[in-house]
């Protein structure tokens, strides 16, 4: 375990960075997402190409954009797109790799529910529902999901799929007909990824997190690999990037939290 001082958030970063390739094509928002395509892009991906939901190509934003619709986004892109040809030309095409999600609710299927809690028709809490989230979940070649890790927000079963995961098991996803699946989740407890049958299962787990803690926030029986190792831990260079260049006023990071 090392010494360097970091926070959950930007492990949360650095490990999703790691997700991602330097022939990626990713499809990305604002936040935590934005922060670990930029760190990849700085580090071990330069030629990864990021593609904004409001419709800019591989842009090379000179400062922390506030929302897809920041017109810093415009920096550096090689082109830019109405967002109906951005989810028609380029997610529905399948050329999108990587596509990042977040809910309110993922079960152990990756399912995300960002509609409702409770019954659809009386609901304890309305969500903002989908935005683009479901057709970035039934097009991109694989997701990312990125949550804290809450009991509330990992049921076994989500109140309303808004954006498919692997429904009931990888062969629901196939009669559906959906491209990829994903491929991980990152929570500020532990990493997951999805075995042969399509269930979440926990890879990593982070340093000063225990077995039973990450299982008390999960609302069902989760499985552990069996060489289930820990998390590795932030380098010195990642967090300088994070703090300096790409969040220096904690805008997504919390600062000095």
């Amino acid at each position: 375990m090392s010494d360097l001082y970091y926070t959950d958030t930007e492990l949360m970063i650095t490990r999703a960075a790691l997700e991602l390739g330097n022939d990626d094509t990713v499809l990305v928002g604002v936040g935590v997402p934005n922060l670990a395509c930029n760190l990849a892009k700085q580090t071990h991906a330069p030629d990864l190409e990021m593609v904004y939901e409001s419709g800019t190509v591989d842009s090379d934003p000179d400062a922390l954009p506030l929302s897809i619709g920041d017109p810093v986004l415009a920096t550096g892109a090689r082109s830019i797109v109405t967002m109906y040809d951005g989810f028609g030309r380029y997610l529905q095409a399948g050329r999108i790799d990587v596509g990042f999600l977040g809910g309110a609710q993922i079960d152990r299927w990756g399912n995300i529910n960002s509609t409702v809690i409770g019954d659809y028709d009386d609901p304890k809490v309305r969500l903002p529902g989908s935005g683009g989230a479901c057709e970035i979940a039934s097009n991109a070649r694989r997701t990312l999901i990125i949550a804290p890790h809450q009991r509330r927000r990992f049921p076994e079963e989500v109140d309303f799929v808004t954006s498919p995961g692997y429904v009931g098991g990888r062969k629901g996803r196939d009669e559906r007909g959906l491209r990829g699946g994903p491929e991980a989740v990152i929570t500020d407890m532990a990493v997951m990824k999805f075995d042969d049958a399509g269930e979440m299962y926990v890879e990593t787990i982070h340093p000063g997190v225990t077995r039973e803690a990450v299982q008390e926030a999960t609302g069902w029986d989760l499985a552990f690999a069996d060489d289930v190792t820990e998390t590795p831990t932030p380098e010195a260079d990642e967090i300088r990037l994070i703090r300096e260049e790409l969040d220096p006023d904690g805008i997504y990071t919390g600062g000095d939290e």
